[in-house]
């Protein structure tokens, strides 16, 4: 009766740890699937983010090229205004010397004795 105890306690052992390995097995198989799987979703992941700056990268440049177009333009303008206006003010004082000469030729004469004494002094 010993070694019939002994002979189903060692079959007891022999089936619990073939069901433990069974199940050790199954265990590793789904760590496998998981990390295959975390594995894959990370590259998808890497792929979208490239994707994603790529898309980035291009509505950048079109915002910097938009920018560009309007600074170019606004400084179109800004010549264009100053050039009106440096030729109105040249038109304004051509016909203030013309409409008086004598006080024109004195206000020009004592300028100019002011900016020479300030360059000496300098």
């Amino acid at each position: 009766m010993a070694d019939n105890v002994k002979s189903q306690m060692k079959s007891g052992v022999d089936d619990a740890s073939s069901g433990a390995k069974n199940l050790l097995d199954r265990g590793a198989n789904v760590a496998n699937k998981v990390a295959d799987q975390a594995k894959d979703a990370m590259h998808n992941v890497g792929d979208k983010a490239g994707e994603y700056m790529h898309d980035v990268r291009e509505k950048v440049g079109e915002w910097t090229g938009h920018a560009g177009e309007k600074v170019q333009k606004f400084a179109e303008d800004a010549y264009d205004m100053a050039s009106d206006k440096a030729g109105e003010f040249s038109r304004d004082v051509s016909n203030l010397v013309r409409r008086h000469p004598l006080p024109a030729l004195l206000i020009g004469f004592g300028a100019g004795l002011l900016i020479g004494r300030a360059a000496r002094m300098v």
